[in-house]
């Protein structure tokens, strides 16, 4: 079987997407642009052969990799980045190379377009929230004449919250539409609810291998444009409406042979044509792996291995290995150089240090949002979880 990977080397850890190919017996062949020697020696190990390209955004250059590969090792059996940002480049190289496993250019708009997602979830019978697609400002006006403030406007074809905005009052609503962007924009009524993620592996008959489920109480646009504080766990157990719910929208989008991350609100506010306190609604659909540290939160705290579950779907369509260890809570916390805090990060390892399994700073590019340093932690109880997280930000005080 040959495997083209495509950026092996980000993020980090999808080394361990190749390495568990490699001992499954694949071929596995690594495009990035990254230089061969700053690649990590397990992904070394685990390449058949790397090709570096000036730039992932050159088409011209993706396919001559391709193609260069093709001649060398024959036809292509898979191309994949489990990459949100290319997703579409996957897409386009497999449509291109006739590869049949996985989607195709034709495919990948129903994944990508926020307002194409809607449709979907209502054939998964999961509401989401009310919207429209971003025209003028007399539309907006009177979508919100209908909705009530806030509003959300984010665009219709993007990664996360970026670029993700909550308009307040009709001045921010000019503002917005003042310095609007040329893509494509959505506008929603705004949902009070905390995310509830359903993460996991799927085979190429529809059935999923593996699940967990992830929460994040505070707004992950609020951390982004407002700087709250950033930090989410992975729940010990799936819960049964949140399965349920993803295993729904699965099926809608038909969702195949693919590690997905499918994220729902859960309604902290009833919401008059959604639901009540504590009802799933959906939020957005990604067919990649959860971003950021959460694979290896959801291993270490499932004591599983998604990377391993997912080389085993590709290569035998099953799961092959069984994971019965204990489950913890598997915590992340991210703390900002603009803040002042109570407790310093040798504080919190003097205080928690036998729950605190790794540390560090994270990548400038992602700071905004994650945090400038972490914490990843473990926990049994949610009461001591949240003791921990009240003294990572007591209190905090913005510079």
């Amino acid at each position: 079987m040959n495997f083209v990977f495509i950026s092996p080397n980000f993020p980090t850890d999808y080394a361990q997407f190749c390495v568990g190919l490699k001992e499954n017996g694949v071929n596995v062949l690594g495009i990035g642009d990254a230089p061969y020697d700053e690649l990590r020696d397990d992904l070394k190990w685990a390449l058949t052969e790397y090709y570096r390209v000036d730039s992932l955004e050159n088409y011209d250059e993706m396919i001559r990799a391709v193609g260069y590969f093709t001649g060398r090792y024959g036809k292509m059996d898979w191309i994949e980045s489990n990459n949100e940002y290319w997703l579409e480049l996957d897409a386009a190289l497999r449509t291109d190379f006739n590869v049949l496993t996985g989607l195709k250019s034709d495919d990948i708009g129903r994944f990508r377009s926020k307002s194409g997602m809607k449709e979907r979830y209502e054939a998964a019978g999961v509401p989401t929230a009310r919207w429209q697609l971003v025209s003028t400002i007399e539309k907006a006006l009177e979508f919100i004449d209908t909705v009530g403030y806030p509003v959300v406007v984010k665009p219709d074809r993007g990664v996360g919250a970026e670029a993700t905005y909550k308009l307040k009052c009709e001045a921010d609503v000019k503002n917005f539409f003042d310095y609007l962007p040329s893509i494509p924009y959505v506008m929603e009524e705004f949902v009070k609810g905390s995310v509830t993620t359903f993460d996991g592996i799927v085979n190429s008959q529809g059935k999923v291998l593996f699940a967990a489920s992830h929460i994040t109480e505070n707004s992950i646009m609020d951390m982004l444009n407002e700087g709250v504080p950033c930090w989410y766990y992975v729940d010990k157990e799936v819960p049964d409406d949140v399965r349920d719910a993803g295993e729904r929208t699965l099926a809608a989008f038909d969702v195949r042979s693919r590690a997905f991350h499918l994220e729902f609100f859960r309604l902290t506010e009833a919401k008059e044509g959604l639901g009540e306190v504590g009802d799933i609604v959906g939020l957005e659909v990604n067919m990649r792996p959860a971003g950021g540290f959460t694979p290896e939160m959801i291993n270490i705290g499932q004591s599983a291995d998604m990377f391993r579950i997912w080389s085993d779907m590709i290569v035998f369509d099953e799961q092959r290995h069984v994971y019965n260890g204990p489950k913890r809570y598997s915590l992340y916390i991210g703390r900002r150089d603009n803040a002042v805090y109570t407790y310093s990060g040798e504080d919190l390892w003097r205080m928690h240090g036998e729950n605190i399994y790794r540390a560090g700073e994270m990548p400038p590019a992602i700071g905004r949002l994650m945090g400038n340093d972490y914490m990843l932690a473990l926990f049994d109880t949610k009461e001591e979880m949240k003791a921990f997280v009240k003294d990572a930000y007591a209190p905090m005080r913005v510079l």
